[in-house]
């Protein structure tokens, strides 16, 4: 079986208009452009299988931009990398401000949510089923929101299920999740913004979050 590399990335900086009350569907800012095409030119070079993006426009421009620079490489659309809630945490004993954040979930998010989430861990985690050990890795990119990418760092930590909570992502930041059938995955790199100059790091960060 041979290894997976797993990239994963938050989509680039949304332009969000200032008045707006709720999140709205739209596209890159400037700078989220720029964000995305730094990235696609740090990943060129890799042999890719394929790129998968989320269905909202802000990650289908993200991929858009990085399949720029690896043009042969097959970009699909899908649901399981879409944002959604990864689990139904139970707020007890947690901080306020997550007790709340979890409670702005509708019921329907609550049970929709994990069942997506756990599709796209059985999708993109783990070996990679048939072909030989050895040789080149297969490699994924995944196009997604903050939630998932925490949600697989704590899956391949196999730690407690709450702690998706708090792992937030940079957008256009680069996770790498290595799996291999002979032993637990290994974090090869983890919100790494090495592709970014500082003006462009960052971003989609609660401000505290800042360092």
């Amino acid at each position: 079986m041979p290894t997976r590399l797993l990239y994963l990335t938050r989509h680039a900086e949304q332009d969000l208009p200032d008045s707006a009350v709720e999140e709205p569907d739209s596209g890159l800012s400037e700078r989220g452009r720029r964000q995305a095409t730094l990235l696609g030119e740090r990943l060129r070079g890799h042999r890719f299988a394929a790129i998968h993006h989320g269905p909202l426009r802000r990650a289908a421009q993200t991929a858009e931009l990085i399949a720029r620079s690896l043009p042969e490489v097959p970009v699909y659309e899908t649901e399981l990398a879409g944002d959604h809630l990864p689990h139904d945490t139970d707020p007890a004993g947690l901080p306020p401000a997550y007790a709340t954040f979890l409670a702005s979930f509708s019921a329907a998010e609550r049970a929709d949510g994990p069942r997506v989430t756990a599709a796209a861990a059985r999708r993109f985690a783990g070996p990679v089923s048939g072909g030989s050990a050895g040789g080149e890795p297969f490699r994924e990119l995944v196009v997604t929101h903050t939630f998932l990418i925490g949600w697989l760092v704590r899956h391949a930590l196999d730690a407690p299920e709450r702690r998706w909570l708090g792992l937030n992502a940079h957008n256009a930041g680069l996770t790498v999740i290595r799996y291999t059938p002979a032993g637990p995955p290994n974090l090869l790199a983890v919100n790494d913004v090495g592709h970014l100059p500082p003006e462009l790091r960052g971003t989609g960060l609660p401000p505290d979050y800042l360092w």
